[in-house]
Order: structure tokens, then sequence, then C-alpha cells
């Protein structure tokens, strides 16, 4: 691992989230690479450090000591939607998929280390999600004019 790159976003987007977008701790990873014009005109911008699938990640086991997972949460929008360039989204079978995701953030978490899960919950509950990667969190927060965004924290433990 890259002594200076601790933390890993597995899937930035345009990193709306971040305070200071360029985070020198960070490496910010998406499977996508792209830039579009929005509806109301702004560019949003979506420029990895790395292109990787956040189900197969080519990173060694234990690299980093924080990673932040917030992945598309969308099933339904149009192929073309703003909605679906600013989030990206689900295939149909998202149990499974979300499922790799977690267990390779897991993957790639040191021993003790921190994963910080954001999920909206506008076309799928939390507690579906919790089913479907058979993990729960630490503790969570709901945020969102709408209440329907979910921040959770999650530990690895050793041999867990």
């Amino acid at each position: 691992m890259n002594e200076t790159k601790i933390i890993l976003d597995a899937c930035c987007g345009s990193r709306m989230f971040w305070f200071d977008k360029e985070n020198p701790l960070t490496l910010f990873a998406d499977i996508r690479d792209e830039e579009h014009i929005l509806c109301d005109g702004r560019n949003l911008k979506v420029h990895p450090d790395i292109i990787s699938d956040f189900t197969d990640m080519p990173f060694l086991d234990e690299s980093f000591k924080l990673v932040v997972f917030d992945p598309p949460h969308l099933l339904k929008a149009g192929k073309g939607s703003w909605l679906v360039k600013k989030y990206g989204k689900l295939p149909e079978d998202w149990p499974k998929v979300l499922k790799k995701g977690i267990d390779e953030c897991f993957r790639v978490l040191e021993d003790y280390g921190v994963l910080v899960f954001k999920w909206n919950e506008d076309q799928i509950t939390v507690k579906e999600v919790l089913k479907a990667i058979g993990r729960q969190p630490l503790f969570g927060h709901t945020t969102g004019r709408s209440g329907k965004t979910m921040w959770m924290c999650f530990m690895k433990l050793p041999n867990n």
C-alpha cells in the first residue's frame, strides 16, 4: 500500500460529500470516468484516481485504515437521466452486488479499520440492504431533507 493513501473511497462519483475533494490521504476509485452537464447547467465530473469495480478491487488485503462506501442506490431510473449520471444505477441482482461490494471493502480494510457506509433508501430500504449484506453496523445516523439517507459505521474485527 502507498503509505500516504490510507483512506479508500470505493465508489467516489463526483466526491459530493467531501470537504476536500482532493484529500491527499484518500485514493478515489470509481467504475466511471466521465463528465456531464446536468439539467440545471452544472458540470458533473467523475474523475477517480483509479478505475475500479467495487465488487472486485485491485488492492491487497488490509490496504486501508478507512473505507468509504457510497454505492449507487437506484434501481428505477431512466438510462440517461440526471439521477443515473449523478448517482449511478444498481443492477437487478443488487443484493448480490452490494454483498460483494461490502465483502471487498472489508477485505481491503485493516483489522480494527472503519467502514463508513452511506445509503439512501428512496427505492431500497436500509433493512433490505442490511439483510442482503449480512452485517450489522455499530451505529448510524439518518440525514437529509427527506430523512432517507443513512450513514452507518462498521469496524473490521480480527477473524470476523
